[in-house]
């Protein structure tokens, strides 16, 4: 008894140092962000005082309306030979805020010499609410999902250095980007599913359904876009890069439909397999009613979801469109194409994935049935 009652009080005792350790390195973390300007090679400035010296309204041909704003900024420089000198900024920035910000007290600001030995506005640093942010995530996982939310963490850090890996490998053999996002596929569905999940047949049925789900998807996509020889296609937001730019979209097409299909895989896995351990004699045909089931309750939200996600991205520049009287037709074909391509090939890859996560887990769970 007093034994239990050592390894409960020893386990809460981690717990309380983790959390401690947890809250120092946030504050330490942020603290350092917003002292860090001697570590930028950039001239850093804090706004000290603002003054608006003038503000006008304006009206484009279309009768937009907007609001222009002058500012004038009192800076202190943060780091450099300059650091602690008092300089002075004119800023204009306008209502709408489509390519600048209104600055105020306490913002600190990348600035830069120009001709005349002024100091003009390069950036604004944002570090500190990006740190903030991701900390949000980090505390968020940890602390709803625990051990699982730390491994999808890890899972994530893992995943994000395989994507740098792929872009920057690309770089160096500009004619490999498809197999290098496909190596990239599998990389990012055996690592995630195995960290969360551990490794044991739910995982490798999760992975199977996936990978063969996300290929097959994708392999249609292609053959319906060479059969109708892209017809309708708009790469107009794609091709200010330097590199092949439909490349670059069928390799954006295979990983978008990645997640969704994961996500169905992993879902269809899980819920048979723990049909089963539940009740190990349960029939196949009973399994398959069930599987049948719970693809259809998850299918439609799913769709939906890619739908709402792909086409929001779009919305601003629809926007920017429509005030410009573009017309409907030709704003939404413009906007929004590759958007419904990359929809309806994730829909796609949910619709096919169901049957063959079904197929897979039925396999599998008929096999251990049959040893025992």
């Amino acid at each position: 008894m007093n034994l239990v009652k050592q390894r409960k009080s020893s386990k809460s005792i981690q717990k309380g140092a983790l959390v401690v350790l947890l809250i120092l390195s946030v504050i330490s973390s942020l603290f350092f962000v917003n002292h860090n300007a001697s570590f930028y090679d950039e001239t850093i400035a804090e706004v000290t005082q603002t003054k608006l010296l003038q503000k006008e309204q304006v009206t484009d041909e279309f009768q937009n309306r907007d609001t222009i704003y002058h500012q004038e900024l009192t800076a202190k420089i943060l780091n450099g030979n300059k650091k602690g000198r008092i300089i002075q900024l004119q800023h204009t920035y306008t209502a709408s805020g489509g390519f600048d910000d209104a600055y105020h007290e306490g913002n600190k600001l990348f600035v830069k010499k120009n001709a005349e030995n002024q100091f003009d506005i390069t950036g604004m640093k944002r570090d500190h609410l990006l740190l903030g942010v991701v900390w949000l995530l980090i505390l968020i996982l940890i602390f709803v999902g625990r051990k699982q939310g730390v491994l999808s963490l890890l899972s994530l850090v893992i995943n994000m250095g395989i994507i740098a890996w792929v872009i920057q490998s690309y770089t160096n053999w500009d004619d490999y980007l498809i197999p290098l996002c496909m190596l990239g596929c599998v990389l990012f569905t055996v690592i995630s599913l195995t960290l969360v999940n551990g490794w044991n047949e739910k995982t490798f049925t999760a992975i199977l359904a996936t990978l063969v789900g996300t290929f097959i998807s994708f392999g249609i996509a292609v053959f319906v876009l060479w059969l109708t020889k892209e017809n309708g296609m708009r790469y107009e937001e794609l091709q200010f890069i330097t590199r092949p730019y439909k490349t670059l979209f069928f390799a954006g097409l295979l990983v978008a439909s990645l997640g969704a299909v994961m996500d169905i895989a992993i879902t269809m896995s899980s819920s048979l397999f723990g049909l089963y351990e539940k009740n190990p004699h349960i029939s196949i045909k009973q399994l398959a009613k069930s599987g049948r089931e719970i693809g259809k309750d998850i299918m439609g939200p799913m769709t939906n979801i890619l739908f709402f996600v792909y086409v929001s991205g779009s919305i601003p520049m629809m926007m920017l469109f429509f005030k410009n009287h573009a017309t409907f037709t030709y704003t939404l074909s413009t906007n929004l194409t590759l958007e419904i391509v990359r929809a309806l090939v994730g829909g796609i890859g949910i619709v096919l994935t169901i049957p063959i996560s079904l197929f897979i887990v039925l396999f599998f769970i008929k096999r251990k049935q049959v040893k025992q």
